[in-house]
């Protein structure tokens, strides 16, 4: 076996039968991130099937709650946010304005961009598909200690912060 380094297992090169299969977790640490990857894998699903039935791809649905979360943006933030390009931000940007979930409109503070703005009244239909999820993870985090919430909330920020680059150091396996 290799040698252990922050929590985790080193292998001097992977073979292909190694990358197959994830090990079985050895650290706390293991099984944390084990459990965030079956749990991402379950929530895109979840966004695909979503987005799928209100005729959206999966792009598009994580634009709509990219600015559910942050608000009104530009196009340029869209795809330092998302890792897409400034041609597959447009692309996605007509899908949704044609679908009527969102409407471009005069930055205020930069007169020669836009802002990209939702269109509340489109977004009930996605707000009732979410409902649901939602109130069973508000039901589960009631059963955690209150310092085990906010342990909870500081790891979700930590790595909301170190994946601001949109994820491309992570990728880049930095």
């Amino acid at each position: 076996m290799g040698k252990k380094s922050g929590g985790g297992r080193e292998k001097p090169g992977k073979t292909a039968a190694d990358l197959t299969r994830i090990p079985e977790p050895e650290t706390t640490a293991d099984r944390i991130v084990l459990e965030i990857r079956k749990f991402l894998m379950g929530g895109i699903f979840f966004n695909a099937k979503a987005a799928e039935r209100v005729g959206l791809g999966l792009t598009d649905m994580q634009i709509l709650h990219l600015l559910q979360i942050y608000g009104p943006a530009t196009p340029g933030k869209i795809a330092a946010s998302t890792g897409l390009s400034s041609g597959g931000v447009t692309v996605a940007l007509d899908r949704l304005e044609k679908g009527g979930y969102i409407r471009r409109e005069p930055n205020p503070a930069d007169r020669r961009s836009l802002l990209i703005a939702l269109v509340p009244a489109r977004l009930r239909r996605l707000g009732a598909m979410y409902e649901g999820i939602e109130q069973e993870t508000r039901r589960l985090l009631a059963t955690l200690p209150a310092r085990d919430q906010e342990a909870v909330v500081r790891f979700f920020e930590t790595m909301g912060q170190a994946r601001a680059d949109g994820g491309e150091s992570m990728l880049n396996g930095k």
